[in-house]
């Protein structure tokens, strides 16, 4: 593998506009300016993280294998004290060690019987029983002043 470019922090720092989009994840540096349009998640959430590590956002998100996969088609190069090896996710030339939980998979039933109009009655119902409450205090505030 050839030697990749080495970048420092402050360096992807001057990458943080929409024609001009880069950030760090696992050390490795990414030019994502091109793939901005294709974010599922919309390019606003890329150009928040521009011109920083994103490492955290990306791994919190839980991006697919595939989106993972993307990683090196836009990288550009490492970020200064890591260390990249083919198909690794990442070494950091330090002695802290970042710990790896389980990961847990998670799926939601949705088992919803109400009929569709249950919910637009669910937001009627408070509505006008609010209605006829303050229609009838009104009401009866005009009545105690004509007498």
């Amino acid at each position: 593998m050839a030697p990749q470019k080495v970048f420092t922090l402050s360096q992807v720092a001057q990458h943080k506009s929409k024609t001009d989009c880069w950030f760090v994840i696992h050390g490795r540096v990414l030019d994502v300016t091109k793939f901005l349009e294709e974010h599922p998640g919309g390019e606003e959430v890329l150009v928040e993280s521009a011109g920083k590590d994103a490492t955290k956002d990306f791994e919190d998100i839980g991006h697919s294998k595939a989106a993972q996969n993307l990683l090196l088609k836009y990288q550009v190069g490492v970020l200064q004290g890591y260390n990249i090896q083919d198909g690794a996710a990442y070494t950091k030339d330090a002695p802290y060690k970042e710990t790896k939980t389980k990961d847990m998979s998670a799926f939601v039933i949705k088992n919803d019987s109400k009929p569709t109009y249950a919910a637009l009655l669910e937001f009627l119902v408070p509505l006008l029983v609010a209605g006829f409450f303050f229609g009838y205090r009104y009401l009866s505030k005009a009545a105690h002043l004509t007498t």
